[in-house]
């Protein structure tokens, strides 16, 4: 059976009060229309083989970082080729046992790429007609790569998602990367695509699957205005607009796209210093700056360059940061601390790196003040 509910702003106002004890003032953000309280740092689960180990591994890390103030987990279907799902599961029902509340933890999910259960096939179009074709959840047009946009596949991976996880509902559901079509389809083939999609994520809505969606980016966030990859906020949600009103029937219908997630760390930046974005307000702002404007919440993926900040971190936050630890801690709060950033995600398959995550989350965020002079003390040393 599967567990009802989902993140609500009292479940979360009493989480922060309760299991994040351990943390320091500041480390809950405040999700914009909805009011939750989300952990500054988040869970990510994309890194690690595809072994029972780490599957276990997962399961207790996941438990262990719901009990100690981190309330925001992030997966995806296709992840360590559908494991990381089933284990955010166990470590779900875990916690769950152990008093944790199911309004107080906010899941995210993404789709779009292919799951391959048993790893990638040797002929891809085989697989594809035999696993997504005949099943009737996509035509190979729809296909990009590893990447299926079809409207059947994506309610498909939904239900995926809720059956591994055990949750009736995801707090949200993230097309990943849609972008990776753009060079075959277009933009404006990806957008009407990508309307139809979220025509599919707004059923998901009304069916109390999802609670809301968006999109989760590489390079659409992060590029310049007039590249091919380019993906507009405004745009967007102009998208999901029109995907409410044929859902609903109605003109004045209100969407449910809430949120976005884009790389963001210390030489993946983009999001907080490139000025790209119009916001329909009159002005270009960054990607954080225009999401705040227009009421979406922010993520940040990627928090430790997939491990390289770990291993080799950057001599200007060692210089400024001399209280933490190691170089991934010191990176985490670099992240954490972004103004308009409401969650920082890193990839956690290990106990130890764990550690670095709650050693952070009981430290406070940089004041605005102290985090902006990182910059200028970069450009001093360019």
């Amino acid at each position: 059976m599967l567990t009802p509910g989902c993140a609500t702003r009292t479940g979360t106002d009493a989480y922060g009060h309760s299991a994040g004890q351990s943390c320091a003032p500041g480390h809950y953000s405040d999700f914009l229309n909805q009011h939750l309280k989300l952990s500054s740092l988040g869970l990510g689960t994309f890194p690690g083989a595809a072994t029972a180990a780490v599957d276990a591994a997962y399961a207790d890390i996941v438990e262990r970082a719901l009990r100690s103030g981190i309330n925001v987990i992030d997966t995806a279907a296709h992840y360590r080729y559908g494991r990381s799902m089933r284990a955010v599961g166990d470590g779900l029902r875990r916690a769950f046992a152990a008093g944790i509340g199911r309004e107080q933890v906010y899941v995210v999910g993404k789709g779009g790429f292919l799951r391959f259960e048993d790893g990638p096939p040797a002929d891809l179009a085989a697989w594809f007609e035999a696993n997504i074709a005949r099943k009737g959840l996509g035509a190979y047009d729809d296909l990009t790569g590893a990447h299926c946009l079809a409207p059947g596949y994506i309610a498909h991976q939904i239900d995926e998602l809720r059956e591994a996880t055990g949750l009736a509902t995801l707090d949200a559901f993230l097309i990943d990367q849609p972008e990776v079509h753009i060079p075959r389809l277009g933009k404006e083939e990806l957008n009407h695509r990508l309307q139809t999609a979220f025509a599919v994520l707004e059923q998901a809505v009304r069916l109390d699957k999802i609670r809301s969606y968006g999109i989760a980016t590489f390079d659409g966030l992060r590029a310049e205005t007039d590249h091919a990859l380019f993906q507009s906020l405004t745009s967007l949600l102009a998208l999901a607009e029109n995907a409410a009103r044929v859902v609903n029937g109605e003109a004045q219908a209100r969407h449910h796209f809430r949120i976005v997630q884009l790389p963001f760390n210390a030489v993946m930046n983009e999001g907080f210093t490139r000025f790209s974005q119009a916001t329909g307000q009159g002005n270009v702002a960054s990607t954080l700056q225009a999401a705040h404007q227009l009421r979406v919440f922010v993520m940040g993926s990627h928090g430790l360059a997939k491990g390289r900040l770990a291993d080799t971190g950057i001599d200007g936050l060692r210089a400024a940061l001399p209280g933490f630890a190691n170089d991934a801690q010191r990176a985490l709060q670099f992240n954490r601390s972004t103004p308009g950033l409401g969650v920082s995600l890193a990839g956690i398959s290990t106990p130890v790196h764990l550690d670095d995550l709650l050693a952070v989350a009981a430290q406070p965020p940089l004041a605005r003040t102290d985090y902006l002079k990182l910059y200028r003390r970069a450009d001093d040393a360019d």
